[in-house]
């Protein structure tokens, strides 16, 4: 089984002086996309997906959907290759319809040998999209889900139900580890109207992790997602305790933000009117920091940006390269970028 690690030999600084010891790694990555609009092209009556069938707007048509599935998994497949040549061992998703399509991305030519497994199940979100995770049965063994619900009462009375997270547990590589897989309510009606859903996403996956928490303070918990939200937003900043900086990570009570450093540089994962954002992030808990332990620690991030990519030409050049601008299909992969966290352990 060892074989589908990356041994890597690199210096670990264990302390803010100059000292440094050599030695062997063995590394896994995780990762997040978000896929945009992942749809079948059939009918489901119970679900928005009108404008993603033949006859809709988009016009999405089998073959659409069958280059749409076979970029998407192409990227997958290339996420990761820098330091773990096996690929992704997690990768979260959202912006998908169903099982179905979860189902086929896995079969496709560029992943179908990774024997990659799927976690699935419905949103209450009325346009139907989910989130999903994707795992390497040879890295991570699944143990269970639960869906955790987030509910906002409208000025009306009414109940607006939105995407569910996702809390996966599973051992990887003999470490006992727990994925919340998010992707938070949109910024739909302006950032700060629609940022009390978020916040109040952002105060559910709290509760979760310091459930876990109150259990073990060195429980090994990895949030991400399409969080509608930057690094330094309320939410993830202040309600999710997560510091963009290691040593900025004094309490049990914190959480550590890869994503904020690139953020601080100017980087995105997502483009709007020429501003970028990073929306898709991967924060982790203090667990995954101690380089003392026997198992996994986090080593570093990655924007997976690669130059194809990236749109060319047009409105959008310069930004994600996505599969529609507007309503026009243009054949690209999704109008944001992936993002991998690499977590290695001594050997």
């Amino acid at each position: 089984m060892q074989k589908f690690f990356y041994f890597i030999a690199l210096s670990i600084f264990f302390t803010s002086t100059v000292f440094s010891q050599e030695a062997k790694f063995k590394a896994v990555s995780v990762g997040f996309y978000n896929l945009e609009n992942l749809f079948d092209f059939e009918r489901d009556t119970t679900i928005w997906d009108t404008e993603f069938t033949p006859w809709g707007k988009k016009v999405w048509t089998e073959e659409k959907y069958n280059e749409k599935q076979a970029n998407m998994a192409y990227v997958i497949s290339q996420l990761g290759l820098d330091v773990t040549p096996a690929g992704v061992s997690i990768l979260g998703v959202c912006e998908i319809e169903n099982k179905r399509v979860l189902e086929d991305l896995v079969k496709q030519n560029a992943l179908k040998d990774r024997n990659y497994q799927i976690v699935h199940r419905d949103s209450p979100d009325r346009r139907g999209i989910d989130v999903g995770l994707i795992y390497n049965p040879l890295h991570f063994t699944f143990l269970d889900v639960e869906m955790e619900n987030i509910d906002f009462i409208l000025d009306d009375g009414d109940t607006l139900k939105t995407r569910e997270i996702m809390h996966v547990k599973g051992i990887l590589d003999g470490d006992t580890t727990h994925v919340l897989v998010n992707h938070w309510p949109s910024r739909s009606g302006g950032e700060k109207r629609s940022a009390p859903r978020r916040n109040k996403a952002a105060e559910k996956v709290k509760e979760v992790v310091d459930r876990l928490k109150s259990k073990n303070p060195d429980v090994k918990v990895i949030v991400m997602g399409d969080l509608n939200d930057d690094p330094t937003s309320r939410s993830t900043k202040s309600i999710l305790q997560a510091k963009g900086r290691v040593k900025d990570v004094k309490s049990s009570a914190d959480m550590f933000n890869p994503m904020y450093d690139p953020y601080r540089r100017g980087l995105g994962s997502n483009a709007y009117r020429d501003n970028w954002s990073l929306f898709d992030q991967i924060i982790v808990s203090p667990g995954l920091l101690d380089k003392e332990n026997d198992g996994y620690f986090y080593y570093k991030a990655q924007i997976f940006n690669k130059k194809y990519l990236i749109q060319r030409s047009g409105q959008y050049k310069g930004y994600p390269f996505r599969t529609f601008s507007g309503d026009k299909y243009q054949a690209g992969y999704s109008d944001h970028f992936p993002v991998v966290v690499y977590l290695v352990k001594k050997v």
